[in-house]
């Protein structure tokens, strides 16, 4: 029997300012409500710049208080206005000097569900994320939301199928990859990857990528954000490689049973063959 739900993804430019950056997100969710979507997810760090392109401690001053931080009161105002599940990538302070790269996920009714970590940090020319981040430590949690099962993986973690396999094994029926993520170092990955997990793993994955060259260096992000099916189809068109997109799409989550009855890799696994795989 069919399960439809109506997601949406955002990717957008920076525009040179933390409140506009919010703004811009702010009419995205009202957009998305307008065509009906019940859920939406925005991009990495979605209110800032991508400053983890220099290191300067002055970015430090991004970082909020999550779920007690302004950004999220704000946000939860909007979803319970509009009956829309919110993931919201941003810069969390723990403490002073405790800083994560964390997404804080809102219910249709405007509850505050729990917050993702983001657990792979890189550093490399261009991304240097341990100046600003912890490695994460909330394990992989699925939220129950009004859509259904959802799960959070952020950027780099792509890249790690444990966390992939985790979030499957919990129960996730979507999970978002909120990302920053530049045309010169990733292209190649960046629609191999994800269908390859969402096939793996028997979910949707709805892949959010920024676009643009922001004023701190010179990473060309390429958008090209899109929802993949656990068959490796994308649903609907790929959006576009330069400019700001509302990705809207129906996701048939009854999908999910018809490819796990098929393939049955969660009945097929070996747990207890991986032992080497958890060793340091």
């Amino acid at each position: 029997m069919s399960r439809v739900i109506r997601a949406a993804l955002f990717q957008a430019a920076w525009t040179g300012d933390k409140e506009s950056m919010i703004q811009v997100h702010e009419q995205a969710v009202r957009d998305a409500a307008a065509q009906g979507a019940q859920v939406l997810c925005f991009q990495e760090l979605f209110y800032g710049p991508y400053f983890c392109q220099v290191q300067d401690k002055a970015f430090y001053d991004y970082a909020e208080r999550i779920p007690d931080g302004p950004t999220v009161r704000r946000f939860q105002s909007l979803a319970r206005a509009l009956g829309i599940v919110l993931i919201l990538p941003m810069y969390e302070e723990e403490q002073p000097g405790v800083l994560y790269n964390t997404a804080a996920v809102i219910d249709a009714d405007g509850t505050y569900l729990g917050k993702y970590r983001k657990t792979h940090i890189p550093q490399v020319r261009g991304f240097w994320e341990k100046f600003y981040f912890r490695p994460g430590n909330s394990g992989w949690p699925v939220f129950d939301t009004a859509v259904g099962r959802i799960g959070v993986y952020i950027c780099y973690d792509r890249h790690f199928p444990e966390g992939w396999r985790a979030l499957g094994l919990a129960g996730a029926e979507i999970v978002f990859n909120p990302s920053a993520t530049s045309r010169g170092l990733s292209r190649y990955l960046w629609q191999l990857e994800q269908p390859a997990a969402a096939v793996a793993n028997e979910f949707f994955v709805g892949a959010i990528n920024r676009v643009g060259v922001e004023d701190l260096g010179d990473n060309d992000f390429y958008g090209t954000t899109y929802f993949v099916d656990p068959e490796a189809q994308y649903v609907g068109e790929v959006a576009s490689d330069k400019e700001n997109e509302l990705v809207v799409r129906d996701l048939d989550l009854a999908k999910l049973r018809e490819v796990r009855d098929r393939w049955q890799f969660y009945r097929d696994r070996a747990p207890g063959a991986y032992t080497p795989l958890t060793a340091p």
